[in-house]
């Protein structure tokens, strides 16, 4: 009898949905979940490329159980860890984020509960994130005499400032979702589970509008940028919008715009 996979894809239309099923350990990102993370996102990048237009156009990430998206990493597996297996496991973290980052369409964070350590590092990692009031957000990897290892040292500052990340990180304290909002770490807080989905789904709906090329470019541009200094960002960008002009997505929408009609991308 085949064990039930700790990684769970659903693909219902244009929306994919990823779920971390591991709800007895809090969803604890073991080398197995990673595992399963990384075959599920390579799975997704190859139905991206498969049908640009009419497949999957945005991805949810979430938790199963309701208590936790992602409590952290494994402690109990990395506690017996050698300093090469330690590194192997960051690698194995550092790779899902790369393909999540990758991936040329939204990747939309569904956090209800926790989302410490390797957990807030696998949100940050997404292009949006969305919250349920009872959700809680925090690096606390110093308490274990660790730091971040799955890539929170990069993105935690570009989410919310240097400053307040090197706090967050050097204290290892826990904030609710508000104060996640406030920080600009979480776009939206929403009241029930119900409502964490409805909403990235509309948001999903909106995206798939557009045309599914520029999304892509849009969001490899940005990921890109992301700490370059201004004139090598600058011409990122540049080599982005040249890139458009080459796709009949543009074609279609520049026309449609002057024939004063919708789009048919």
């Amino acid at each position: 009898m085949n064990e039930k996979p700790t990684v769970a894809l659903d693909i219902d239309g244009r929306i994919a949905t990823v779920t971390i099923d591991r709800p007895d350990a809090l969803n604890a990102l073991s080398g197995e979940v990673l595992a399963g993370l990384r075959e599920v996102f390579l799975r997704l990048r190859r139905e991206v490329a498969l049908d640009r237009q009419n497949g999957v156009r945005g991805v949810i990430l979430t938790g199963a159980g309701g208590r936790a998206f992602v409590a952290g990493a494994d402690i109990r597996a990395m506690s017996t860890l050698s300093p090469d297996e330690g590194e192997t496991i960051g690698r194995l973290g550092h790779d899902v984020a790369a393909l999540i980052e990758g991936l040329p369409v939204p990747v939309i964070a569904c956090v209800d509960g926790f989302a410490l350590g390797g957990g807030c590092e696998l949100a940050l990692a997404c292009d949006l994130i969305l919250a349920t009031t009872a959700s809680r957000f925090g690096q606390p990897e110093v308490k274990l005499g660790l730091i971040p290892g799955f890539g929170g040292t990069v993105r935690l500052p570009r989410a919310v400032g240097l400053a307040r990340a090197k706090e967050l990180i050097y204290t290892g304290r826990t904030i609710d979702a508000a104060e996640a909002q406030r920080l600009g770490l979480v776009l939206d807080v929403l009241d029930s589970r119900d409502d964490l989905f409805d909403a990235a789904r509309t948001l999903i709906e909106a995206i798939s509008a557009n045309a599914a090329s520029a999304v892509g470019i849009a969001k490899a541009v940005l990921v890109d940028s992301a700490g370059r200094p201004t004139d090598d960002a600058v011409e990122r960008e540049l080599a982005g919008f040249r890139e458009a002009f080459t796709t009949d997505e543009m074609r279609e929408g520049v026309a449609a715009f002057l024939e004063k009609r919708a789009p048919r991308f």
